[in-house]
């Protein structure tokens, strides 16, 4: 078999027994792998009635056929679950070195279900699977804990959740690789509610590829679209993603104070120049990467990767707060801990909001950076106003009477791309099946970097095509999985020639989108019997009604509901946002809905 390894591995943690089944081939080439394949099974074994944070709901992580195999960044792998944080169908993926560890074990998918009694850790090493007890790790930071655990990225690595996901954080990330996360929507709860403290991955098989001459001449193809492309081979590499911190608050698009404003005067001793010039250690890069975004950073306190520049934004001008140092000791402490930066920053610049408008008695204002540690911690080990942080900004602001001071889309957290000077944007948060988020089909590289082209960023009409396009082609590249960046530099198609030349089945760039767009479909289906509906298609109001005072964006707010209409027309959707039979018989799905009905 090539590409894939033809194996689901099943761990039920309430038995400690572990079973291996067949991949259903079938399955794995309409959905290939990775965030398709996850989103598949999860349709299978987790339903509504089941609570996120109960043994019933699953972690299921997944590789694709690209992982392993040499391709440029064909490191990552994703973990598939129900979100405590949103009560979405989620994914989140991840670089670094550990997926391509667990491809190497022989397997293209772990479930994992139920609950152990006692807290344990699980080692997958020379085919064997070990359930190990974790009492005596229970309550360990990640950073301590990845180095007990024996982290050697070329033949050892480690998964694990820090006290965040322990406490059951709804905002807890699970950490791989000491410094890499599986980040958004709460996946390190969902881990920490299964008392599972680390998975830890020793592999030696080696995936099989078809056509191995066309594949290195594919290597070597891509490695020269990278090099050509100045995003990926120098803006990239010389200040890594906090490049975007200038150029976003120029435009007036950067969500500044809890998305008060969109502009920030302290953007410039935030931003990605400021880093490399005063803080820059080095650079670093996941297996089998040429670009090298990763930075290494360096205060006085620590030394780490990071920050990237969403990490940088929220705490940085989502808190009203300028001291770059902070703000790298603050993400150290995140990854630390085991927290989703983004989600972290948003919820105290939302409690920093509310604060200062007599709604929450709490000293926490916009541009204390002296508070943001202490805050994270709190939000850690669920102490003091972190008990209520914890959940997220949704919460936080419903119990304080003023949920629409929660800069969120179906309960996560928006990141730094303020939707009033960018109207792509907003609509791709609005349908997000997973919540506000910019990975679902950014459109940063239309609206303004011109990649491939630059189009009109106020234009409203036409939009969704635009939107639809990104979204199905960012499902199938999460489920290849590859890293984004390359897509900044590299076309889909040559996606397309190297799964084909991997997995012997021959793939056109129409194909392969077509599979993203069953994806986000099912997906799609799977949030509708959750109970979500076309009225969680929606942005705070404060984006669709509060247009900014000054600046580059002056005068806009996101025209949601135009954008919205076209967007479910040109999805094949009704006006409920439901996918019509029709699209549901074209994309292979209609059996899945009427094994339901």
């Amino acid at each position: 078999m090539n590409g894939w390894n033809g194996k689901i591995l099943e761990i039920d943690l309430t038995a400690h027994t572990t079973k291996s089944y067949p991949l259903d081939m079938e399955i794995a080439h309409q959905f290939i792998g990775g965030r398709g394949l996850g989103a598949r099974l999860l349709w299978d074994l987790v339903g509504p009635e089941v609570d996120p944070l109960s043994p019933q709901n699953v972690l299921i992580f997944t590789n694709g056929p690209l992982t392993g195999t040499g391709y440029q960044t064909s490191n990552r792998f994703s973990v598939t679950t129900k979100s405590p944080l949103t009560g979405t169908v989620l994914d989140a993926n991840s670089g670094g070195f550990w997926g391509m560890q667990f491809k190497k074990t022989g397997y293209d998918a772990m479930i994992v279900r139920g609950r152990s009694e006692k807290p344990v850790w699980i080692e997958i090493k020379n085919g064997a699977i070990t359930f190990h007890d974790a009492s005596e790790l229970w309550g360990m930071r990640v950073f301590a804990l990845t180095e007990k655990l024996g982290q050697d990225n070329n033949r050892r690595n480690v998964l694990c959740i820090g006290p965040a996901g322990e406490n059951l954080s709804r905002i807890a990330a699970i950490m791989n690789d000491r410094e890499r996360a599986l980040a958004r929507g709460g996946p390190g709860a969902v881990m920490g509610s299964k008392n599972l403290k680390a998975i830890v991955v020793e592999g030696k098989e080696r995936p099989e590829i078809e056509d191995k001459e066309r594949f290195k001449f594919l290597l070597y193809e891509t490695r020269k679209l990278l090099a050509a492309s100045p995003l990926t081979s120098q803006a990239l590499p010389e200040f890594g993603t906090v490049v975007l911190m200038n150029i976003m608050n120029n435009i007036g698009a950067l969500a500044t104070r809890n998305h008060q404003q969109t502009q920030f005067e302290g953007a410039e001793a935030i931003s990605g120049e400021e880093l490399t010039e005063k803080y820059l250690v080095k650079n670093a890069s996941c297996w089998a990467c040429p670009i090298g975004c990763t930075r290494v950073s360096k205060t006085e306190k620590v030394e780490g990767e990071g920050p990237e520049f969403e990490s940088t934004w929220a705490f940085g001008a989502q808190c009203g707060v300028d001291d770059l140092p902070a703000i790298i000791e603050v993400n150290a402490l995140c990854n630390d801990l085991g927290l989703d930066t983004i989600s972290a920053g948003s919820t105290i610049a939302c409690a920093m909001e509310l604060s200062e408008k007599g709604y929450m008695d709490s000293d926490l204002r916009f541009g204390r950076a002296d508070l943001l540690a202490r805050s994270v911690e709190e939000i850690a080990y669920r102490r003091d106003l972190g008990a209520e942080l914890a959940d997220g900004s949704l919460r936080l602001a419903t119990k304080y009477g003023h949920p629409e001071l929660s800069m969120t889309a179906k309960g996560m957290e928006m990141p730094a791309y303020d939707p009033r000077g960018l109207q792509g944007q907003g609509l791709l948060y609005a349908t997000s099946n997973r919540g506000g988020c910019h990975m679902r089909g950014n459109m940063i590289g239309l609206e303004v970097l011109g990649l491939p082209k630059l189009i009109d960023r106020f234009q409203v009409q036409g939009k969704s095509s635009f939107v639809i396009l990104n979204q199905n082609s960012n499902a199938a590249i999460d489920s290849l999985v590859v890293c984004k960046f390359t897509n900044m530099g590299v076309a889909d198609e040559y996606f397309a020639r190297v799964l084909s030349a991997v997995t012997g089945f021959h793939y056109a760039t129409g194909d392969m989108i077509k599979a993203g767009e069953r994806v986000w479909n099912l997906e799609r289906l799977y949030n509708n019997r959750e109970g979500f509906t076309s009225n969680d298609d929606t942005l705070p109001p404060r984006l669709l009604n509060e247009a900014p005072a000054d600046g580059p964006s002056k005068g806009w707010v996101s025209h949601l509901e135009p954008m919205l209409k076209e967007y479910y027309r040109s999805r094949g959707w009704d006006e409920h946002g439901v996918p019509r039979p029709q699209k549901l018989q074209e994309l292979g799905l209609s059996n899945l809905v009427q094994a339901v009905a």
